[in-house]
């Protein structure tokens, strides 16, 4: 239970996960561990991580997988932790979205046969009639919904709140049923949903789901939730020295968090590295880093990475690999470089950028947004404090 416990907000219940594993055993069968992923984004970072973790810890104790991709709940979207109605998305979105979903989860699930499922819900969804989607709704009142805080909180500020939301805990708690889940995974923002699919499982005659609450991850800024939105996040995806250098850059309250959450290390030897008087915060942030990327990109990866990041930051050299900067003859403006290049994603951003000191040329900060870059081949412009880039004649 030790494993499958560590870092958990909470259970629904740890008494009823513990009798269902020794009924589960005396049986000779697997739990059946459902985790619901709406694909409502292109991409996995470390927060979705969390709970694909813990379902992986699930998996490799004996136990299946079920993960759910939420093609016909994405139609609706999720409620949970919005002030405002989600934007319905295509199906052409959906389908592209689940695709990647899919196969990033692959670099964290053992995604051979008999440990994982893989299940769309439009399968019973899509299928419903009117009068069946009447008698799932009658199953919840809506004194219910609104203890849901979202719900209740825009209700009281007036915000807008479509019918079409209420439905959504009953999809999600409905695909519980259709799947027989002994277990369901989620963060905290999923905890209403994932409690309305043990009271549908109850009324359907089917034991209740146990329900395994994971915290939030908190994104790099140390206080918001890791988003892409807010540019707080570490891609699952993203290159092995990016990774490493955003996680160095979280601050040194956050590390006992992503230890816990993103590392299988002992806790034994979690008090060695988050105790500043046995272990300096820099050294265990390097360990929290190889650990991480090592994961997604295996230990040499990671150790290069490390060892780039010391050149850079500790010997104050330049990366040994730079993409190349094409210059025409006649110069551009550095704002016009910084889009070129994609170190901005725009205009204003490139301005932004410029105005708050975060460009140098060969060390030289530039700070006039129209100052004009010539093709002097090697110079080495940076943006920031971990992107480079060597000039080059076009």
């Amino acid at each position: 239970m030790h494993t499958l416990t560590r870092g958990c907000e909470a259970m629904y219940t740890q008494q009823e996960l513990e009798h269902r594993l020794r009924q589960a055993a005396a049986a000779g069968r697997s739990l059946r561990v459902k985790l619901g992923m709406d694909p409502t984004a292109p991409d996995i970072h470390l927060g979705h991580s969390v709970v694909l973790r813990k379902m992986r810890q699930f998996q490799d104790l004996g136990h299946k997988a079920v993960l759910i991709i939420g093609d016909y709940t994405a139609r609706v979207g999720d409620p949970s932790g919005v002030n405002k109605t989600r934007p319905m998305l295509s199906d052409q979105q959906i389908r592209d979205n689940a695709q990647t979903y899919f196969q990033q989860a692959g670099k964290i699930l053992d995604t051979s046969s008999d440990k994982l499922e893989v299940r769309y819900n439009s399968e019973w969804l899509a299928g419903l009639s009117f009068a069946d989607v009447l008698k799932l709704a009658a199953q919840m009142t809506v004194a219910r919904m609104m203890e849901r805080d979202t719900f209740e909180k825009r209700y009281e500020a007036g915000v807008p709140i479509g019918v079409h939301e209420f439905l959504y805990p009953l999809m999600q708690g409905y695909d519980s049923v259709c799947v027989d889940a002994d277990v369901e995974l989620g963060g905290t923002d999923q905890t209403f949903n994932n409690l309305v699919g043990r009271s549908l499982q109850e009324n359907a005659g089917k034991s209740p789901q146990i329900v395994v609450i994971m915290p939030i991850l908190v994104g790099l800024d140390g206080t918001e939730k890791m988003s892409k939105s807010k540019g707080n996040y570490v891609g699952i995806t993203d290159a092995p020295q990016d990774m490493f250098g955003k996680i160095m850059s979280i601050p040194d309250s956050l590390m006992g968090n992503y230890f816990t959450l993103l590392t299988e290390l002992p806790l034994a030897e979690l008090d060695v590295l988050l105790d500043p008087a046995r272990t300096h915060p820099r050294q265990a942030k390097a360990t929290l880093a190889r650990t991480i990327v090592s994961q997604y990109h295996g230990a040499e990866a990671a150790q290069a990475a490390s060892d780039e990041f010391d050149r850079i930051f500790a010997q104050k050299q330049v990366p040994t690999d730079m993409p190349e900067l094409p210059v025409p003859a006649e110069g551009v403006t550095v704002v016009q470089l910084l889009v070129s290049s994609g170190f901005a994603g725009s205009t204003s951003e490139a301005r932004r950028l410029v105005q708050q000191n975060a460009v140098s040329l060969d060390d030289r900060r530039l700070g006039d947004i129209n100052e004009l870059i010539t093709p002097d081949s090697g110079a080495v412009l940076k943006v920031g404090k971990r992107r480079f880039g060597k000039i080059v004649t076009k």
